[in-house]
């Protein structure tokens, strides 16, 4: 599913409603007037009641699917904001004008945040120009160094977010430098791991293999080359990363270099969690809007 027929997907996802933390930004109101305009869902606006409503009668905004709700603070934005999710009068949580660690700070706070007691994690659809199918990167924005334990966690809510799209056996590329065990290499070893977890039943309703280089996850022909015999190797649907920096770089070098939209959510909370930076374009929002609202599971 690339991601123009993810919009048209979340339209049919009846009776969903989006509540954005401190709303009062350009290419976020921009956002909600496409997503209001396609019908995508009902919106909660938490911020500046005043720069909200002024900005929404410049986009010539529909306002019938938009309630407004003043926050004195970035802080009582967020608070509010994930109340909402938090008593199930919204589906979705919105990053607007404020900081990520300022809307995370409300999202684990114990007494109303969105804590399920999986780690939270970045998972982003690509559609790549001139390649054969879009593709998932996990984590790119939030786990720096993660674990055994997490990086198992991490591929749960990438698996999870692949199946709401569509995709019933998601193919997992756990990537390294090499495609062999090294153990100078912690993120070959910990490939091997999940690979075998994978094959004795310990991570379901996917196939995993690592440790794969980039070329050989998504090229049959490298991976022919090299002598790999893999259900995933060339053909997978989720690349897996090691490290914060390896998807940082990726995620940014698609959309730089190659040219690639995106659509990302953090998944692992009681709700999706679209948290775009605030440089993101009002298109790349949008398309974030629809992966949250098709990984609801409503």
């Amino acid at each position: 599913m690339n991601l123009e027929s993810l919009l048209n997907e979340a339209v049919n996802k009846k009776g969903q409603t989006v509540a954005v933390a401190q709303a009062e930004d350009e290419e976020v109101i921009e956002a909600v007037v496409q997503a209001t305009h396609r019908g995508l869902a009902q919106f909660l606006l938490f911020g500046n009641r005043d720069e909200i409503d002024y900005l929404l009668n410049q986009k010539n905004a529909e306002k019938e699917h938009v309630h407004i709700f003043h926050a004195r603070t970035k802080e009582q934005a967020a608070e509010l904001a994930v109340r909402a999710v938090h008593q199930n009068e919204a589906t979705v949580l919105m990053k607007g004008n404020i900081s990520s660690s300022t809307l995370l700070k409300a999202v684990l706070n114990k007494e109303y945040g969105l804590r399920t007691g999986r780690i939270l994690s970045h998972v982003a659809l690509f559609d790549i120009p001139g390649y054969k199918n879009p593709i998932i990167v996990t984590d790119a924005a939030m786990n720096i160094a993660p674990d055994l334990h997490q990086k198992e966690q991490i591929i749960v809510n990438s698996v999870q977010v692949a199946q709401s799209i569509g995709i019933k056996l998601p193919k997992v590329a756990a990537i390294a430098a090499i495609e062999g065990v090294n153990p100078s290499m912690q993120a070959t070893l910990d490939a091997a791991s999940l690979t075998m977890m994978n094959k004795r039943g310990q991570i379901k309703d996917c196939i995993i293999d690592g440790p794969l280089a980039l070329d050989n996850a998504i090229s049959l022909s490298a991976a022919e080359h090299k002598g790999i015999t893999s259900e995933v190797a060339g053909q997978a649907d989720i690349l897996f990363v090691p490290t914060i920096e390896v998807g940082n770089v990726l995620y940014k070098s698609l959309i730089y270099f190659a040219k690639a939209k995106v659509g990302a959510v953090i998944a692992g909370a009681k709700a999706p969690i679209v948290l775009t930076s605030r440089s993101d374009s009002s298109e790349s929002k949008l398309y974030s809007l629809a992966l949250a609202l098709c990984s609801t599971g409503k």
